[in-house]
């Protein structure tokens, strides 16, 4: 049943793959696409559409037959959730692309569904059996509910960002271009550390040590790439490897921070390695293939794909996620890292909703306020999740 459930994921993730190449024919090649680039007259775009499905049932047939081998929802650490954003995603994709059938929508929306299905297998994929703390009839409920919220907000990250590449001027060197071109270099930082992960996988690359952690006692650490950081008081364990350059404090998980530190130096690289093959800004090269694209549209599809994700959001990462921290500790509310950045998170889509429905923000405003939240939601699942220690650090 392991073994159907990994190929089954495997299988959706080429599906999707090409998904993004049917979409990316309906738009670029001239024999097939009409002038909006949409399904109408556009087999291309509709066999996009076919395979999106296809890839999303053979992802559920992943998320089911994983549930059935581990006795628990597949949502308890890194890789499940990662791999479950990914599915929700997928799932709200198709709900949209049923309204709006924006291919264009497709092109940006399935290699996001595959980027992050990607980074998630970076982490232990072994089914385990769940801690007492996970061990409720919560846990599915909570985080398949919050992982569905931040699906649907991934597609008004997705219309958002398309709208931004679409209307700015690249003539122009000023905030907006510089902040554009940040949001597409901490894209490739995540296709950086795939890449350094797979590498260093493929090299069996390991170093272990010996540290004092956040509680005070001594621990054991193993890191999967070369330590440029190492843990609190740390003690280098493994032979012929490199020592790292500092020490982190006790509070911060020192090797998912030196993983951070690699996504960031190999996304940077392939950032200016794409500067000097493209010789220009990677926004500007992308802005020709969406020139059919009706901004006006992508603007109504990111506000409609907020307005539903919202609230689902709210649902499952405040409401629920308070009921059971009233179950699991006795206390709906603690102030720690994760349970603080899901209240921002919560609190700046509501702030986007007022501004946009009693301020009249639409447009530009609107589309990068979209780029902003869903940037919160990876900050807080990358960031606070996997590098600063608190209740929510067994989901690794």
């Amino acid at each position: 049943m392991a073994a159907l459930s990994s190929n089954l994921l495997l299988y959706a993730f080429f599906v999707y793959l090409l998904a993004t190449i049917a979409f990316t024919v309906s738009i670029t090649g001239k024999k097939w696409r009409d002038k909006q680039g949409d399904m109408t007259g556009n087999r291309w775009g509709f066999f996009g559409f076919l395979l999106s499905i296809v890839g999303s049932l053979l992802s559920i047939g992943y998320f089911v037959t994983r549930w059935i081998h581990a006795g628990h929802a597949p949502v308890s650490n890194m890789f499940e959730y990662m791999t479950f954003l990914g599915i929700a995603i997928g799932f709200a994709f198709i709900i949209i692309y049923a309204i709006y059938r924006s291919n264009y929508l497709g092109l940006f929306s399935m290699p996001i569904v595959m980027l992050i299905i990607a980074y998630g297998s970076m982490f232990p994929g072994e089914v385990a059996p769940l801690i007492p703390a996970l061990q409720s009839i919560w846990l599915k409920i909570h985080v398949i509910t919050t992982a569905i919220g931040q699906g649907i907000l991934a597609i008004g990250f997705v219309a958002g960002l398309i709208y931004l590449i679409r209307t700015i001027d690249f003539t122009k060197t000023n905030k907006q271009t510089r902040a554009l071109e940040f949001v597409l270099y901490s894209i490739l930082s995540l296709v950086g550390f795939i890449l350094m992960g797979s590498i260093f996988n493929a090299m069996n690359y390991e170093a272990n040590f010996s540290y004092v952690n956040e509680n005070g006692f001594d621990a054991e650490m193993t890191y999967t790439l070369p330590p440029l950081v190492g843990p609190n008081e740390g003690v280098l364990l493994t032979d012929e490897v490199m020592s790292p350059f500092v020490q982190a404090p006790a509070i911060i998980v020192a090797n998912d921070l030196n993983t951070v530190i690699w996504s960031l130096f190999s996304g940077l690289i392939l950032y200016w390695v794409l500067r000097l093959i493209l010789r220009k800004r990677i926004g500007a090269a992308i802005q020709p293939i969406l020139k059919g694209v009706s901004p006006q549209a992508v603007d109504e599809v990111s506000y409609r794909a907020i307005a539903i994700g919202f609230p689902i959001f709210t649902l499952g990462g405040l409401i629920f996620a308070m009921i059971w921290a009233q179950i699991a500790w006795t206390r709906f509310w603690g102030w720690d890292p994760k349970e603080v950045w899901a209240l921002i998170t919560f609190l700046f889509y509501a702030a986007y909703l007022h501004l946009r429905l009693s301020k009249g923000w639409h447009g530009a405003k609107s589309a990068w306020l979209c780029v902003i939240g869903f940037a919160i939601i990876m900050f807080n699942l990358v960031f606070v999740n996997l590098v600063i220690a608190g209740l929510h650090s067994y989901a690794l």
